[in-house]
């Protein structure tokens, strides 16, 4: 009998919440985000983003805000916002000798700071937490129809630009001397990402967003040297972490947003150990076999 309760408790782990339709919801809502926010991650990591995807991520949380205050959809707020941080960002940089990462830091700070004004002066039932550290286990069937539609267009601009989007990752100097516009590649770019930041508000909230953005590109940057095995491991091990991190909040009772992040860390590290070519353990025993 005790045999037979260790063979059948991994199967209830697994069975038991698919039994919840808010749990079944949680579950393909972030296994989509997170396979969409892997696949851009490939190439956010070879642009050397990383610092933008956290900037968009901040500064779409006015728009949210305001989009609640006015009856809108979240998303439609979060996306405005997000764009018009992005334009701002190149206006300042253009018009002043600041640098970028400089305007980057000062726009996305100075955004984040308008949304947490707002939230605390503009009457609704808007969660502070529910917007910082998201909320899948709630999400409704509305915010997961507009996760779907956001996502599918992110998808899809992917996969439409692909090539053209990741020469311009791997050299902007290379794609414009073969007549390749990289000003329309840029602010595409941009566009996604703020829609990605946009879709992955539901999961993991404003603030751990930017590590769905980076953590699976970094992770298959370790593991592999080309881009298309690079951008299936991304998207594998951002949706299997996304999936077992809304396990592990159910199970453990904890933040659903930090459990996914937790879990994407744990498995670039595994990366960053392991890896059969770049790990640091497989260098270090090059180095002292030599």
């Amino acid at each position: 009998m005790s045999e037979l309760f260790i063979y059948l408790m991994p199967v209830d782990w697994l069975v038991d919440p698919l039994t919840h339709e808010f749990m079944r919801r949680a579950l393909m809502v972030s296994a989509l985000v997170g396979g969409v926010c892997g696949l851009l991650s490939c190439f956010m990591t070879l642009k050397g983003w990383a610092l933008m995807g956290d900037a968009v991520s901040h500064a779409v949380m006015p728009g949210v805000v305001v989009a609640y205050a006015l009856g809108l959809p979240f998303s439609l707020g979060a996306f405005v916002f997000g764009v018009g941080s992005v334009a701002l960002i190149g206006f300042i940089k253009q018009k002043s000798r600041i640098k970028e990462d400089t305007v980057i830091g000062l726009v996305f700070t100075g955004f984040f700071a308008l949304g947490l004004v707002l939230v605390s002066k503009i009457k609704s039932n808007i969660d502070l937490m529910h917007i910082l550290f998201g909320s899948p286990l709630g999400i409704s069937r509305s915010d997961v129809n507009q996760t779907l539609i956001i996502s599918f267009i992110v998808i899809i601009g992917l996969l439409l630009f692909r090539r053209d989007l990741m020469l311009y990752c791997f050299d902007a100097t290379h794609a414009r001397s073969i007549g390749i516009n990289t000003g329309i590649l840029h602010y595409l770019l941009l566009t996604l990402l703020s829609l990605s930041a946009v879709a992955g508000l539901q999961t993991v909230g404003i603030i751990l967003v930017v590590s769905m953005l980076i953590t699976p590109g970094a992770t298959a940057y370790l593991l592999t040297d080309r881009f298309d095995r690079m951008t299936i491991l991304a998207v594998i091990s951002s949706s299997f972490s996304s999936i077992l991190g809304v396990y592990i909040s159910y199970w453990s009772d904890i933040e659903t947003g930090g459990s996914i992040v937790l879990v994407q860390t744990f498995v670039f590290l595994i990366a960053f150990l392991f890896a059969p070519r770049y790990g640091i353990l497989k260098n270090s025993n090059f180095v002292n076999s030599n």
